[in-house]
């Protein structure tokens, strides 16, 4: 089934369709994709205009510019698209080197609708990105178009198959693969773990154990939606109107356009087809397996025949047999996507696209027909150089002196009045120096790693300011700027020094933390009053050097237990900190406290925290350890060694709690002293 993914796949953001409607042309898109590719059309082109004039013949009309037909010879059910050229390109936000680049772009427009349920610009145009049909929207704009049910279906499938195994949760030394999965627990479990911890006794013999995969695939799929009536969405449909090829509703027989047309039961229909299907399926594997014969055949006559002498000519031969198994692929991956269609049990669905799938298979199978297995070239050609046109222009030149080029722009300065540090941020700023006369086309902005190494590019563009985030803390900086046209590069400005912060000065991110999660006293105090575990992200990230903060507990009761530490920016937001790969913490009661990585408990120690207790956290990442401290007492030895790559500040509270971030601390004195013997 892995030629069949790139069919499941939108052709404009190149990710798993998400409510997929099918447009006449029988290809689809995600509903939202296809608004963010509509434009407005003149309206002299609009369907009311054209049915005005009485040229329109269906509820979608197509634009008399388009001049390409239904599907191109390249079709392959699937492909890429760039997007319209009516609104600028926003330059992307990061350099080479990872670092971002700041402003960022404009945020788009807020709206109170979702995409699908938006209005529509009048006269809305869009185009189909597969095969460039283009077609006017009539009043209802994209919910015309019906959706495409089975599709969801086959992608969920596709998912659920792809599923990783997943590992026991419970194991204390290298986990084994989980074999069920408790939905009243929400914990995996291997074997000997599940006879240990879950016996089917007691009040757990009531419990619903399910294999692992449809306990993770249950996690994120949404129930299965039925497919409705694109003119009267309130309706499912019910009958199967002949004359038009589609299922409809009630309510069209009763007042629609297909009141007058002849309708069977939809369950016969779906039956009919189904047999039909059957066939079509035998003759589908037929053909493709006389494709791939045929393929074989022409490779070994075509390498045969080419003498290895003729280069050019044995790349002609490569890139057509290139061409042709590229074409093979696409049309495995269209096949392998009708036979799972052709395992559907809605019977509107699966007739809403049987004809429209049926059409692309038979047009593929003429694709092949066309040209594509024929030889471009033959064995034996005569190669002529006509010389005569060549010798006439050389008689014909005359030669002048050349103009002497435009030079490049002066030096640009920077201006140091302007340039600051905040943090682990840098902000440069530069102008023209200010007799210069040739124009500058842009600017070059360098910076070295901090360390006195090479520098690297991290602006290019024409703004005479920029800042630039994600330095590391208490490093120096080396800064220069060059001014670029069409003719050259200017010579470099002064090198300019920058130190960053030597401590850091962050608040909690209210963007990446959990709903729940409850801010005040400008994002420095926390709280959450959920049951469950909520996780909350600091603002600045650590990749390199020593930095101390501290966390004061403001309310404790209701007995919560609280997680503190470091946590990747992709962390779990609804489980305690540490139950996954993502987390190193500790967590502690009003008795004892743990260290907990990937739900993995070490070194509980006694004594716990009550309000009041001050909470430290001593992230070194030049020594790859992680420390805690507990009203300035070191709890245990050190917590985690070989902690290495980009860290947030993280903690997870439940239950009322209520902490209070400090931060801008020096590393305390007995550790510096320490790490200095050591």
């Amino acid at each position: 089934m892995e030629e069949m993914e790139e069919e499941l796949k939108c052709p404009v953001c190149g990710s798993f369709y998400r409510e997929p409607i099918i447009l006449p042309c029988s290809h689809n898109l995600c509903q939202a994709c296809a608004r963010n590719i509509l434009v407005q059309t003149p309206e002299s082109e609009s369907p009311q205009s054209r049915r005005a004039s009485g040229s329109g013949v269906s509820d979608y009309d197509y634009l008399d510019l388009d001049k390409m037909s239904l599907y191109s010879e390249a079709d392959s059910g699937y492909g890429s698209y760039g997007g319209f050229a009516s609104a600028p390109t926003t330059p992307c936000q990061k350099s080479p080197n990872g670092v971002r680049v700041f402003p960022p772009a404009m945020p788009p427009p807020a709206t109170h609708l979702s995409p699908a349920l938006a209005p529509v610009p009048r006269n809305s145009c869009i185009t189909c990105p597969q095969c460039h049909r283009s077609l006017i929207l009539d009043d209802r704009g994209l919910r015309g178009f019906p959706k495409n049910r089975v599709l969801e279906g086959v992608i969920d499938r596709y998912q659920q198959s792809k599923a990783a195994a997943l590992k026991c949760q419970l194991c204390e030394k290298a986990p084994k693969e989980a074999t069920v999965m408790c939905e009243q627990c929400d914990v995996f479990y291997c074997d000997p773990c599940r006879l240990r911890c879950h016996p089917p006794r007691g009040p757990l013999a009531k419990h619903r154990l399910v294999p692992p995969a449809q306990g993770r695939v249950s996690r994120r799929l949404s129930p299965r939606k039925v497919s409705t009536c694109t003119d009267h969405e309130l309706e499912n449909h019910s009958m199967y109107c002949v004359q038009c090829k589609m299922p409809v509703c009630y309510q069209c027989l009763e007042e629609g356009k297909h009141s007058s047309h002849e309708v069977k039961a939809l369950g016969a229909m779906w039956k009919l087809h189904k047999e039909n299907s059957v066939e079509f399926e035998a003759c589908l594997v037929a053909q493709c397996d006389a494709l791939i014969d045929a393929l074989n055949r022409r490779k070994a006559q075509l390498l045969a025949r080419v003498n290895k002498e003729h280069e050019h000519k044995l790349k002609v031969v490569r890139d057509q047999i290139s061409h042709c198994t590229v074409k093979l692929r696409q049309t495995t991956g269209l096949m392998e996507y009708c036979l799972e269609v052709i395992k559907e049990n809605d019977p509107s669905g699966f007739l809403q696209i049987s004809d429209a799938l049926i059409r692309r298979v038979h047009l593929t199978e003429d694709q092949w027909g066309k040209g594509t297995l024929t030889p471009r070239m033959t064995t034996d050609f005569d190669l002529s150089l006509d010389n005569s046109p060549l010798l006439q222009s050389i008689h014909q030149l005359d030669f002048v002196q050349m103009k002497a080029s435009s030079p490049v722009p002066a030096t640009p300065i920077l201006q140091l009045e302007e340039c600051c540090t905040h943090n682990n941020s840098a902000t440069l700023s530069w102008k023209q120096p200010p007799l210069s006369t040739v124009p500058a086309e842009g600017y070059i902005l360098e910076l070295d790693d901090g360390n006195g190494g090479q520098f690297r590019e991290v602006y290019v563009g024409k703004e005479t300011m920029c800042t630039v985030d994600g330095l590391h803390f208490n490093s120096t900086y080396n800064a220069r700027i060059k001014a670029f046209n069409k003719t050259g590069v200017s010579q470099y400005s002064k090198t300019l020094v920058l130190q960053t912060s030597e401590v850091a000065w962050f608040a909690f991110d209210p963007g990446s933390a959990h709903a729940d999660i409850i801010f005040s006293n400008d994002n420095l105090t926390v709280t959450c009053s959920s049951y469950d575990d909520r996780v909350v992200l600091g603002k600045t990230g650590f990749s390199k050097g020593v930095h101390y903060w501290e966390l004061a507990v403001d309310r404790y009761d209701n007995h919560p237990d609280p997680a503190f530490g470091v946590a990747r920016v992709d962390v779990m937001k609804d489980v305690m900190l540490g139950k996954d790969d993502k987390a190193w913490a500790m967590y502690v009661d009003n008795h004892r406290s743990w260290f907990m990585h990937n739900n993995s408990h070490t070194n509980r120690t006694e004594g716990g925290i009550a309000k009041g207790a001050t909470i430290g956290v001593l992230l070194d990442l030049n020594r790859k350890t992680l420390t805690f401290f507990i009203n300035d007492e070191q709890q245990g030895p050190i917590a985690f060694e070989n902690v290495e790559g980009l860290f947030f500040p993280a903690v997870s509270l439940n239950r009322n709690v209520q902490v209070t971030l400090h931060t801008g601390l020096p590393v305390p004195d007995f550790y510096s002293s320490r790490a200095s013997i050591a």
